[in-house]
Formats: C-alpha cells, structure tokens, sequence
C-alpha cells in the first residue's frame, strides 16, 4: 500500500492504492442497492405480480450496472496513472 511518509512526499502517488478501496466500497454499496431494490420488489410483488417482478429485476440490474460502472471507473483512473508513469519513464530514458 503506502506509507505515512508517501503523504509528504511527490515522488509517488497514493491514488492507486486508495482506488482499490474506493472500488470494494462502490461494489458493496451497489450490491446492496441491488439487493435493497428487489427485496422491495418481493414486497410489492404481493400486492402487483407485474410491479414486484419488474422491480426485482430492475433492482438486480441496477446492482450490476453499479458494479460494472465502478469497475469501469477504477480501471480508468488507473489507467491515467500508468500513462504518466510510462511517459516519466520515457523522459528519463530520453534525458540520460
């Protein structure tokens, strides 16, 4: 991970070790959004069949668009990160 002492220092970025916890926690709110929505579906499905099954699935597939989104979202800000460390790479080969 990182150090206390990364904090003070421009050398590293503590972004991508941050992102990975930022991901598990998108991916257990979206899985409990998910989950929220189609136990609120089997509520509903007793008192409207149609209403309560579109809403579980509608529930279940928000759950996965969220983890799909999160996922997306992370492997883009990593990939940000390692565009800038090839490209410091490239300059420092280039300056020596």
């Amino acid at each position: 991970m990182f150090n206390v002492g990364d904090l003070f220092q421009w050398e590293r970025f503590i972004t991508p070790a941050i992102i990975q916890v930022a991901y598990w926690l998108a991916v257990i709110l979206s899985a409990l959004s998910g989950l929220s929505g189609m136990i609120g579906g089997l509520r509903i499905l007793l008192v409207n069949p149609i209403g309560g099954f579109v809403q579980m699935i509608t529930g279940l597939a928000s759950g996965v668009a969220g983890i799909l989104l999160a996922r997306i979202l992370a492997e883009f800000v990593l990939i940000v990160f390692r565009i800038s460390e090839h490209l410091s790479a490239i300059r420092n080969r280039n300056e020596a």
